[in-house]
């Protein structure tokens, strides 16, 4: 599968995801004004599990695919130009830091839509 084909899908997915939250949303507010205060309060809370469920998805599966991406390519670069393994292999490593914050930053959002909203 092509770098192409892998955005068109990843883009795919997470328009699908948007939709999905989007009309839980809408269906949780008709359906909190005829519930009791108790079931509107667990179905909140059903509501923040899934959007929580759903962004560490999307950010573990987006890092995967970054991370998988960037190490078959330094692999690459090692083959072909021995000589600059030390650049590639920092360069990498920099590069698989910053994924990961930003799989940690998903985590902290998620944290805050359970404890917080």
């Amino acid at each position: 599968m092509n770098t192409k084909t892998r955005r068109i899908i990843t883009l795919i997915l997470m328009i699908a995801v948007f939709f999905a939250l989007s009309v839980s949303a809408f269906a949780a507010d008709g359906a909190e004004a005829a519930a009791s205060a108790e079931e509107a309060g667990s179905k909140l809370l059903g509501n923040k599990a899934y959007a929580a469920a759903i962004t560490i998805a999307i950010a573990a599966a987006a890092g995967a695919i970054g991370m998988a991406i960037a190490i078959s390519k330094s692999a690459e670069g090692i083959a072909r130009q021995p000589e600059a393994e030390g650049k590639i292999r920092t360069t990498l490593m920099l590069g698989l830091v910053f994924i990961e914050t930003a799989i940690i930053y998903a985590l902290i959002v998620a944290i805050l839509i359970i404890f917080v909203l």
